[in-house]
């Protein structure tokens, strides 16, 4: 994408940026980016396959994007092979028509990769940082994302191995947990994902009872 006009378009008419290799490290770019990016106007998803389950700056990290999930920016702080293959997972989960903006920051792009976006005509971003341009730009959404509830599951290994499922407003400050991780996501995710969990959870409402509601019921 050459021009910054619909670039900034494309990124101001979205409601959310996934952000692949946003862990708990807080000397990695990627956590940085959370923070400097919050309070924008996007939601904003970390996604980590180690550090899943955990928050940061309040917003759960999620070990990836679940069946279901349309994103719409994918902004990658992955080393070039791990890139490409994120993009292959893409490929074959996503059409054209839905395929989301794929931004590689600077020390991700991968060649091959490029080349099959650019073969299908997906838009890309190279050689540049998502912040740097969002601050360049003095990019702030109009309409902001509100802060949205969020849900955990675990498997509580203390004692017989049951499941836990647990709500958070979204505004606390400390979630750690123990046990081995399930599933995490906001209220969007627990709507549209088709992993197993959320769909389990949604099976469970009764009649006239919102989402938010029944997730609450059932922490």
């Amino acid at each position: 994408m050459s021009s910054d006009e619909v670039l900034s378009n494309t990124l101001l008419s979205s409601d959310s940026i996934h952000i692949f290799g946003s862990g708990l490290n807080t000397e990695r770019p990627a956590n940085k980016a959370i923070h400097d990016l919050s309070g924008k106007g996007w939601r904003l998803v970390p996604l980590h396959l180690n550090d899943a389950g955990a928050t940061i700056s309040n917003i759960p990290i999620r070990k990836e994007i679940d069946e279901g999930i349309i994103p719409e920016i994918v902004v990658l702080f992955l080393a070039p092979q791990r890139a490409l293959s994120v993009v292959k997972q893409f490929l074959f989960r996503f059409q054209a028509s839905k395929f989301p903006l794929v931004w590689f920051q600077r020390g991700a792009k991968n060649d091959d990769a490029v080349s099959m976006l650019e073969e299908i005509g997906a838009k890309f971003v190279v050689e540049d940082c998502i912040v740097e341009y969002i601050n360049r730009n003095s990019l702030v959404k109009s309409s902001k994302v509100p802060t949205l509830p969020w849900y955990r599951q675990t498997k509580d290994l203390s004692k017989d191995g049951c499941s836990v499922w647990s709500a958070f407003s979204g505004t606390e400050i400390n979630t750690n947990f123990d046990g081995e991780f399930e599933w995490a996501g906001d209220l969007w995710d627990l709507e549209a994902s088709q992993h197993i969990i959320p769909r389990y959870i949604r099976s469970m409402r009764k009649e006239e009872e919102t989402l938010e509601e029944l997730a609450l019921r059932l922490s």
